[in-house]
């Protein structure tokens, strides 16, 4: 069990005044029963990142934490995707394709969006953050802290952290709320690299966060 320093200071990084929680690439597409990657889809849902994700948007929709859903999908003439590395060409290939109005690029059950979730869409790249409206939107929205949930832990995922870290961010990544393949992966880019520029947390670490009695000017009353 963590220390209640360390309980004390996660509360504090994770004010619901200015953090924002991020789900990454979790649509149907990518996650769902149909997905393009069925291997990565069998992994979020079988080690229950995917139901992990589920509670965090549910407990920031409760606690006044924004919400962003960051997608990446593409035109059908494929203009403006990118093609300079062997994923792209393997992406194009695959018999489920993300494409802009389709299922495949809705947030996937059992997340719900709310109507005041922000749904951020990228045409090109790896990240969620580079090159689209994320960062300006999380500036307006007075966030310091970001949230990073969803897939894959091979390349959105610390490509996202990456970049936040870059912009000036404080990332947090809930280790039970990413996933990559193959599956033992995933605890691999945590511990050796994820946690060199972020902190690392679990979800019910976060939910205890969101849901304690807040001090007056921020953070979690102690337990």
């Amino acid at each position: 069990m963590a220390s209640r320093e360390t309980r004390e200071r996660l509360a504090a990084l994770l004010d619901p005044a200015t953090t924002v929680l991020l789900t990454v690439e979790c649509q149907q597409g990518v996650v769902g029963p149909d997905s393009a990657l069925p291997e990565l889809a069998g992994a979020a849902r079988s080690s229950g990142v995917l139901g992990n994700i589920a509670r965090l948007v549910a407990a920031a929709h409760e606690s006044g934490v924004q919400v962003m859903h960051a997608i990446a999908e593409s035109r059908p003439d494929g203009r403006g995707a990118n093609r300079n590395a062997r994923l792209f060409h393997a992406a194009a290939r695959l018999p489920v394709q993300q494409h802009t109005g389709t299922t495949a690029v809705r947030v996937a059950p059992p997340i719900q969006v709310a109507d005041e979730d922000l749904v951020v869409r990228r045409l090109h790249g790896l990240s969620p953050l580079a090159g689209t409206d994320v960062d300006a939107l999380l500036r307006n929205l007075g966030c310091r802290t970001l949230v990073v949930t969803g897939v894959s832990a091979n390349v959105a995922v610390p490509n996202a952290v990456f970049d936040a870290v870059n912009l000036g961010y404080t990332a947090v990544v809930p280790a039970d709320a990413i996933a990559g393949v193959p599956a033992e992966y995933t605890p691999a880019m945590v511990r050796n690299t994820l946690a060199l520029v972020a902190t690392i947390a679990a979800t019910d670490e976060i939910l205890g966060c969101w849901k304690a009695p807040r001090r007056p000017g921020g953070g979690a009353m102690p337990a």
